[in-house]
């Protein structure tokens, strides 16, 4: 089939490739010209067959809004645009419907893999009508890691998306558990190879997992971390499915904890920690440190 494919950064290039690879024909717009097949929306329309099927694969907000607007106004009835880029779920909803006003079909697609999903394939999370789906079908075969798994139909518009969410929290929660057990592993003079035992979990663990092995990646290349400042952003998907946590009142208290140790990791000399020894000094007599030299 034919694809028109926006945004081809770290993601959406190699994607390109891949549905390539699968025998695909991938016409991509990129606003860097040494990427792109063709130099406008526009173009990339016209050069596709109907029912068109185009691909958003651009950052979450006012540039995958601009860009759905700009297809609305391309595109004809029976067309699909696909967003693959990490939009919040809500937004779905709203471009499926700014969408369906015209004729225009609308999937939103979590996509997980990273730099590794051109060898290793992506997970697909995706939302929207079967009719709408079904067009976009051999893409995500392509797309989608070999056998059984790893592509699911997740529901409705904006189910996709919020799943991927989701998926994201969990990742938030886990990443926190490997790095306080690092850290805690670090601390201790008794043990003396702390990469040898994250290695030696990668085989026979309930905790083995690919995390685990791109932690033992990490310390191959830098045993301590040394080269690395302890800070960590975060995209805005551990906001949401905190907020999502609330709004439908289910505890999320690991994943709540892990997106507020990264808040922490931005903060060279925590506020908060200040209170904390000016109290402990105010009840107990607890020893504090001062900034004056």
């Amino acid at each position: 089939m034919e694809l028109g494919l926006v945004g081809l950064g770290k993601m959406g290039g190699n994607m390109r490739e891949r549905i390539r690879r699968a025998g695909h024909t991938v016409i991509g717009y990129d606003r860097n010209p040494d990427v792109a097949d063709v130099h406008s929306l526009e173009e990339l329309v016209a050069k596709l067959k109907s029912p068109r099927v185009v691909w958003v694969m651009v950052p979450a907000g006012a540039a995958t809004q601009s860009t759905v607007d700009e297809l609305a106004e391309l595109l004809e009835p029976g067309d699909v645009v696909v967003d693959g880029g990490n939009s919040r779920w809500t937004d779905d909803e709203k471009h499926a419907a700014e969408l369906g006003r015209k004729g225009i079909g609308f999937v939103d697609c979590g996509v997980s893999g990273g730099v590794w999903g051109l060898e290793n394939g992506y997970a697909l999370m995706y939302g929207g009508d079967a009719e709408n789906v079904a067009k976009v079908q051999p893409v995500f075969d392509a797309l989608k890691p070999e056998g059984d798994f790893g592509s699911v139909h997740a529901g409705k518009v904006g189910a996709g998306h919020f799943a991927k969410m989701v998926h994201n929290g969990i990742e938030y929660a886990m990443m926190q558990a490997y790095a306080e057990g690092w850290e805690l592993l670090e601390k201790v003079d008794s043990v003396t190879d702390v990469r040898e035992v994250f290695r030696s979990w990668q085989e026979g663990t309930v905790i083995r997992s690919w995390l685990l092995d791109l932690a033992v990646n990490a310390l191959d290349d830098d045993e301590h971390l040394e080269n690395l400042r302890g800070f960590a952003a975060d995209s805005g998907e551990g906001r949401w499915t905190v907020e999502a946590a609330i709004d439908n009142a289910v505890p999320l208290p690991a994943i709540t904890a892990s997106l507020f140790a990264r808040f922490a990791s931005r903060q060279d000399d925590s506020p908060q920690m200040k209170m904390i020894a000016a109290l402990r000094n105010q009840f107990g007599g607890h020893a504090v440190e001062s900034t004056k030299k």
